[in-house]
């Protein structure tokens, strides 16, 4: 398995981790930063997390 796809999938989970406390706390206080920087992260996770998905067929793994 490419290391590509363990990176996008650990930035996956801490996007919807930030994007989750965002949303909680932006009720409180009104944190959109955070919810914006979560949703961020998770497309950068998924986009690599494909990349490496693609390394992988390419080395037929």
């Amino acid at each position: 398995m490419d290391k590509d796809r363990v990176i996008g999938s650990a930035k996956v989970v801490k996007g919807k981790v930030k994007e989750a406390v965002g949303k909680a706390v932006g009720k409180a206080v009104g944190d959109a930063k955070l919810e914006a920087e979560g949703k961020a992260d998770k497309a950068e996770g998924k986009v690599q997390n494909i990349v490496g998905g693609i390394k992988d067929a390419l080395r037929g793994e």
